[in-house]
């Protein structure tokens, strides 16, 4: 058995007209893979409109945001 056997998968949904969605555990890492920040959960900004980059605030609504799922 590899010793990743045990590591959660995470899942990046990707939604149309929206965010990236991260289901899972994941570890934000700086250049020298320091982790800084560990997130649960949630999505990613696809558009470039968030005000909370990389993280998804809605704002893909009002700035009519259009691109497929994949």
């Amino acid at each position: 058995m590899s010793e990743n056997a045990d590591i959660e998968r995470v899942k990046i949904q990707v939604r149309a007209n929206g965010s990236l969605r991260v289901t899972g555990t994941v570890d934000f890492v700086d250049a020298e893979g320091i982790i800084i920040r560990t997130e649960t959960n949630f999505s990613l900004c696809r558009c470039g409109h968030s005000q909370d980059k990389p993280f998804c605030d809605g704002s893909h609504r009002t700035a009519n945001f259009q691109a497929p799922a994949l």
